[in-house]
């Protein structure tokens, strides 16, 4: 299925880093709880992502990452995730997550 470019133009992705995350043991299927900054026009928001099989809390804290910010926040259980965070899956069905090669600004456009 194609799309046209104006329908592009509607999806919001901007880099965001990762502020605080914790683990969500209420979600269905394993997942963490993100807080990611994208700067002073969004500020913080938060995300559910099911990234456990490659990544830990900790080591997320100040990681670049790449979210779609205008979807309708979205209840899982107890939490409401705000923004979807972007990944590729790998051979295994895994989430790998996507982030930028180089320093740019939280809240930068993805385009």
């Amino acid at each position: 299925m194609t799309i046209s470019w104006q329908d592009f133009e509607k999806v919001d992705m901007r880099v965001g880093v990762v502020t605080d995350a914790k683990d969500f043991p209420e979600a269905r299927r394993p997942a963490l709880r993100l807080w990611i900054d994208f700067g002073p026009e969004l500020g913080v928001k938060r995300s559910s992502a099911q990234i456990t099989a490659h990544y830990r809390p900790a080591e997320l804290i100040g990681r670049r990452v790449v979210a779609v910010v205008n979807f309708s926040p979205k209840q899982i259980g107890p939490f409401v995730s705000e923004v979807l965070v972007l990944g590729a899956y790998n051979a295994a069905g895994e989430v790998i997550l996507l982030n930028p090669d180089q320093p740019v600004a939280p809240g930068s456009k993805i385009g």
